[in-house]
């Protein structure tokens, strides 16, 4: 089997995979990195999101070699310490959330809008966006408040 090498939240990981196996089970049943979900296994749900190389992925469709020499960022990878990232800490504090099964891949889908678009979003910007993200709980209304407050917080860092 080939082996496969990668940063993952900041550190140097390695581990032999089948060529067919999907970033989203190397991170989970490799490294036991169970914040990215799987949820719909055709890239139409984005519980899987991560970034890789700076860019949002959905990693049930991205193969594990694709990502070698890569830099790859988890949710468990945004927080600093005791402190949650800023995204985080706006899905907690704006209730964001429900299940939460799609909220690692809500963050890490709005960590790059931000990143893509800047700090100062609105509404219909954040409800465009999301298109590729799936919450089965709520109306959305409450992650679109979270993401607005987590990108003004973000902004605020830079």
């Amino acid at each position: 089997m080939p082996n496969v090498s990668m940063t993952v939240n900041g550190s140097p990981v390695s581990g032999e995979v089948e060529g067919r196996t999907l970033l989203v089970h190397f991170l989970r049943e490799n490294l036991r990195l169970t914040g990215t979900h799987v949820g719909c296994d055709t890239s139409q749900c984005g519980a899987c999101v991560v970034i890789v190389d700076g860019e949002a992925v959905k990693a049930c469709t991205t193969l594990a070699l694709r990502c070698e020499g890569a830099d790859v960022t988890t949710i468990e990878g945004l927080a600093d310490a005791d402190d949650l990232h800023p995204m985080q800490a706006a899905f907690r504090d704006n209730h964001g959330l429900q299940c939460g099964f799609c909220t690692p891949g809500m963050v890490m889908a709005a960590v790059d809008l931000v990143r893509r678009k800047g700090p100062d979003l609105d509404e219909a910007t954040v409800r465009h966006e999301l298109e590729g993200n799936i919450c089965r709980c709520t109306g959305y209304h409450n992650i679109v408040k979270s993401i607005i407050a987590g990108a003004a917080a973000m902004g605020k860092q830079a």
